[in-house]
């Protein structure tokens, strides 16, 4: 059967073109060292891939979640550390103004390291993480605490700030302040500030009173830091889960679409070589003469 050089031609150009295609797609793989680098590639392994990649983007997401919350439970608990120290000062300086021997200008005296103390916790319980207050409930935006004169206002809620830490799990980060610090009727600032007055009116009852408050509101602070402490037990814990899901993600997004460098430089090594030789025997075929037309 004699075939005609139109078909011939057609022949050879589809070959040359799935030659530059296998060329073409070998190259891709050597230099992307991916084996999937389109649908066509391998549509199943391209989908389990996707998934892969979007699992791997979720762990990101709640590991940025799980640092800004250590973030939040740190600076928590220092500054329930520190106000820890101030109760302490404060107990001891009760202690000694408590005694019999001291007059009323030493109280006097006594009652201005008091109002320090005072102005020191207040500035505590206003601390901010990322120009979010810590110890406001959920209302992060809002300054929760001001002292003015012998008045406590708390301008937070008693819902803790939470942040995400897997698919349905949350971890308060944030504190309900009032619980913390009390209000206008109880806590450590009515405390001090009772504290201060007793002072300022040589009022030996009333000294003996803050010594007694002090202790329950130091047993406030150290059970609020226990509690924090709890909290970083848990996010150390779902750290570990989430860097062991990570590992166990990433080595399987790689088995599915990463390349043996060595097998992919030797099949495109091959492919170059089909495609010289395609170039060459394709010259051969279509250098015809005016004479082979008129045959």
């Amino acid at each position: 059967m004699r075939v005609s050089n139109q078909s011939t031609y057609d022949a050879i150009k589809y070959q040359l073109a799935k030659s530059v295609s296998d060329l073409v797609t070998a190259n891709g793989v050597v230099s992307s060292g991916k084996r999937i680098n389109k649908l066509s590639d391998d549509p199943v392994g391209l989908v389990q891939v996707l998934s892969l990649r979007q699992s791997l983007s979720n762990i990101d997401q709640l590991d940025r979640n799980v640092s800004t919350a250590r973030t939040w439970l740190d600076g928590g608990e220092t500054v329930l550390d520190s106000v820890k120290d101030l109760i302490t000062d404060m107990k001891t300086l009760a202690v000694q103004m408590a005694n019999g021997t001291v007059g009323p200008d030493e109280r006097a005296s006594a009652a201005i390291q008091v109002q320090g103390a005072i102005e020191q916790i207040e500035s505590l319980a206003n601390t901010q993480i990322n120009g979010q207050y810590i110890f406001a409930g959920t209302k992060t935006d809002t300054k929760p605490f001001e002292i003015t004169g012998s008045t406590v206002n708390y301008y937070g809620n008693d819902t803790p700030f939470s942040i995400k830490i897997g698919r349905t799990a949350t971890v308060d980060v944030g504190q309900n302040g009032e619980t913390v610090f009390g209000n206008d009727t109880t806590g450590i600032f009515r405390t001090l500030l009772n504290f201060r007055d007793a002072l300022n009116s040589n009022d030996a009852n009333g000294i003996n009173n803050a010594m007694d408050t002090l202790d329950d509101d130091l047993n406030t602070m150290i059970s609020a830091v226990s509690d924090i402490g709890s909290k970083g037990v848990r996010l150390d814990v779902k750290e570990k889960i989430l860097g062991d899901l990570k590992l166990t993600y990433t080595e399987r997004k790689s088995s599915l679409e990463d390349a043996d460098i060595l097998a992919a430089i030797a099949d495109l090594q091959s492919k170059e070589t089909a495609y010289q030789a395609a170039l060459s025997s394709s010259a051969k075929v279509m250098n015809v003469s005016l004479l082979d037309y008129l045959k």
